[in-house]
């Protein structure tokens, strides 16, 4: 696997390789299971190893991965916190017993530490995670309610959202304040990576 020429981070040789067994495990799992959409099977690393990656924050403290499916971007922000050096308190919460079993196989097999929740978002006791990730799972407004809970008092939100992300965005204003950056994502010119603080109800 090759680090596409507009990522900035240094990542290893151990690094790769486990990014490379990653995305042999999803492979070899989305045969049986629907991990990913069977299109982009042979687009995989760039579609969506890399495009998980533009969410990665160097952090030591708690990061939770919301509705993780095939571990995007949860399994692959912990590679990468893992060649960094740092110990990432990543939970991916899948409700999906099949897909919980495979991220599951997926810390085994990689040797990549993290913990799977296979119950449903909102039956989770609140975690306080300093990060909240979350892609292709809901609209905005919807994502909102899901992760209000979870988050910590300074922590924030870091979503993955398509090409209706403006729209999606000024929905969730009727019902929700916060702050948010957006950055146009490396991997699609219409999708956007969205960073979201201060989330209060209206």
């Amino acid at each position: 696997m090759r680090v596409p020429e507009w990522y900035s981070r240094d990542v290893s040789r151990e690094t790769l390789e486990k990014l490379d067994g990653y995305a042999a495990l999803l492979r070899k799992w989305t045969s049986k299971i629907n991990l990913i959409s069977k299109a982009s099977v042979d687009d995989l690393e760039n579609r969506h190893i890399w495009d998980s990656a533009q969410v990665y924050i160097e952090t030591t403290e708690s990061w939770l991965d919301l509705g993780s499916g095939g571990g995007l971007p949860g399994v692959v922000v912990a590679i990468l916190a893992q060649g960094d050096g740092h110990d990432l308190p990543m939970t991916m919460v899948e409700s999906d017993q099949r897909k919980s079993t495979f991220l599951r196989a997926c810390t085994r097999e990689l040797d990549v530490p993290f913990t799977v929740i296979a119950e449903r978002i909102e039956k989770l006791t609140p975690q306080s995670a300093s990060v909240v990730s979350a892609r292709a799972l809901a609209n905005l407004d919807t994502l909102l309610g899901l992760a209000k809970p979870h988050l910590s008092t300074e922590g924030q939100c870091v979503f993955m959202k398509g090409a209706a992300w403006a729209d999606e965005l000024v929905e969730a204003e009727r019902n929700w304040r916060f702050s948010c950056e957006a950055t146009p994502s490396r991997t699609n010119p219409e999708a956007a990576i969205l960073r979201i603080k201060g989330i209060e109800r209206v």
